[in-house]
């Protein structure tokens, strides 16, 4: 054999000796990845889920007008971070004073009315105990006219019967019979006194009995008119205090609208707070990694703001009770004969640590990564 074949042969026989240690170390790679692979989802793989599409929300507070106005002073610009209570924008108070007003004169009315109502009563009962007294005399009245009466007839009655024996003047007779006549009058006109005094002390009693259903069990401060008054005055006061809005919760405005001047209508939001310390995170994972999902698991997140250097913890909070294509505006419309699967995806809200928010802030809107730890309680 030659040389040149010699070589040659030696040459086939390296390459491949160097193929068969390739091989052999593409293999133990393989099976090292398979390996690790193998040990990391035993190890962490099969007991967390991941998701990329995720984003920073919160339970933005929109801020409304409870009063039509003109704003008259704005005191916050865009971006600023509001304490609650802090004062955003004055509203012109005039209209909301004027009523005020109107209302305590409307309270101070209703309480003189009950004060009159009350001194009427005092005086309608008097006038029923004056109307007894009445009746009273009324009954001695008829009693000195039937005695009058009495007297009046039993002397017509002697001397009529006088009369056929001539013991007795004519003249006699006839002032007999005038004097009968005057006390049968008299007596009617005490019957009819009795009678008038009676319907008056009715009367008396009827507008006694009205006056005093008004006053009744009440006091100034319980009579209905006087409370419903009080009730004006308080959504007077409410009104005029609603001239001046203040921020409902701690946040950083946004989509302020509202310009000194621009007339306000009641419920159209002018500005909105976001409470920056209390986001949290939305995150959309796939229906089949929420087989194991229950609500308290604990959760690692990372913010594409600050990269895989900032890790919060937080926990889930709660699952949507539908996904998020059936809860979209136009939602999906499947049920066509050329309809396609689409793997769905399902929101799963997470609170986050709070005194980690504080330290690196987040903002609504924000992408980030969630991964639930499934073995956690």
């Amino acid at each position: 054999m030659s040389d040149g074949a010699i070589d040659e042969a030696a040459r086939t026989d390296a390459r491949k000796a160097q193929r068969k240690l390739w091989l052999r170390r593409l293999a133990i790679a393989v099976a090292l990845g398979a390996a690790i692979w193998t040990a990391w989802y035993l190890l962490f793989g099969r007991n967390h889920v991941s998701t990329g599409n995720a984003y920073v929300n919160a339970e933005v507070a929109q801020v409304t007008p409870l009063w039509g106005a003109s704003a008259v002073k704005v005191h916050v610009k865009e971006t600023q971070f509001v304490k609650a209570g802090t004062v955003l924008v004055e509203l012109d108070p005039a209209s909301a004073r004027i009523a005020l007003a109107q209302a305590e004169a409307d309270l101070a009315e209703a309480r003189r009315r009950f004060r009159q109502t009350k001194a009427n009563n005092t005086a309608l009962s008097a006038q029923v105990s004056a109307r007894d007294a009445g009746i009273s005399q009324a009954d001695a009245q008829i009693a000195a006219a039937q005695a009058d009466f009495d007297k009046a007839r039993s002397d017509l009655q002697h001397r009529e019967a006088l009369a056929g024996t001539g013991a007795i003047a004519g003249e006699e007779l006839t002032a007999a019979r005038r004097t009968f006549a005057a006390a049968r009058a008299g007596l009617a006109v005490a019957q009819g006194n009795l009678a008038q005094s009676r319907a008056a002390r009715i009367n008396a009693q009827g507008q006694f009995a009205a006056n005093d259903a008004l006053v009744s069990g009440s006091t100034e401060d319980t009579d209905p008119a006087v409370m419903a008054a009080r009730a004006r005055v308080d959504s007077a006061r409410l009104d005029l205090a609603h001239t001046v809005i203040r921020a409902p919760i701690d946040g950083v405005v946004t989509q302020r609208k509202v310009q000194i001047g621009q007339r306000l209508a009641v419920g159209v939001p002018i500005m909105s707070i976001v409470p920056v310390g209390q986001v949290y995170i939305d995150a959309n994972f796939k229906e089949r990694q929420l087989r194991r999902v229950v609500v308290g698991m604990p959760v690692e997140v990372t913010a594409d703001i600050y990269g895989s250097g900032v890790t919060y913890h937080g926990k889930v909070a709660g699952i949507a009770g539908g996904t998020g294509a059936s809860m979209a505006v136009i939602p999906a419309q499947n049920a066509t004969g050329n309809w396609i699967k689409v793997v769905q995806r399902v929101p799963v809200r997470i609170e986050l640590d709070p005194r980690e928010l504080a330290a690196h802030p987040l903002r609504v809107g924000m992408s980030a990564e969630a991964t639930i730890d499934l073995s956690g309680d």
